[in-house]
């Protein structure tokens, strides 16, 4: 599978995620630029992390606007996979091609730390693989989190089963005290209708390589690798 990386002024985890694809995975992987206004034929866009235009007006807001996200709404609109981490998923719900929005979080700090994920569904390409009972180790760098939807909203997404992840405890349990950001639902990530374009905030691609001593994060490109 040949992937893109996207990188706009102010991303910082491009580099981090074509590595663990390129280099972890041995994937073959396109460096895109938020210029560009060709996908270079890449079957799966990956949307990094970072702080793209120095998260002015509001997080991804801007990003949306680059050159680079028509071919990626095309893309997806085809039905071509599409993945946003952190401010990736921001830049998708600003976009539209993923519902909702990631608002401060609940406490007004940016929070840096290890948090536990478990799948909401297997009905994803980016779950299918994991195991729904285990607490996922994965670390979350965020200030915008929050997810919020309106009712009606936040109703078809549950209907539909578009949770990819809850943000749970070490037990892989449900808990308020778990959750880092206030996220309506516990809400970790979430997919779209069609279940090709995929949001999440916490960071796989930092907690996939042996020398971090941790790589329960792999196991999601793993799932990736097999099921898209």
């Amino acid at each position: 599978m040949k992937f893109g990386v996207v990188t706009f002024p102010g991303s910082n985890c491009d580099e981090d995620m074509v590595y663990v694809l390129e280099t972890i995975m041995g994937q073959q992987v396109e460096r895109l630029w938020h210029k560009d206004t060709s996908l270079k034929g890449v079957d799966f866009v990956v949307l990094p992390g970072g702080f793209s235009y120095g998260d002015y007006l509001r997080s991804g807001a801007i990003a949306k606007l680059s050159p680079i996200m028509g071919e990626v709404m095309n893309h997806a609109d085809k039905g071509g996979y599409v993945m946003g981490i952190c401010n990736g998923f921001q830049i998708l719900t600003e976009s539209g091609l993923l519902q909702g929005a990631l608002l401060h979080n609940n406490n007004q700090k940016f929070i840096c730390k290890n948090v536990y994920l478990k799948p909401a569904t297997s009905n994803s390409a980016i779950t299918k693989g994991l195991d729904a009972a285990k607490a996922y180790k994965i670390p979350i760098a965020h200030g915008e989190g929050r997810f919020f939807a309106p009712e009606d909203t936040m109703k078809s997404i549950l209907d539909n089963d578009q949770v990819l992840f809850h943000y749970v405890n070490e037990e892989a349990q449900v808990s308020d005290l778990s959750n880092p950001n206030g996220s309506m639902h516990d809400i970790a990530g979430i997919c779209n209708p069609g279940r090709n374009v995929f949001g999440m905030m916490p960071h796989p691609e930092r907690a996939a390589d042996a020398a971090l001593a941790n790589e329960d994060g792999k196991r999601f490109f793993e799932s990736i690798l097999k099921y898209c």
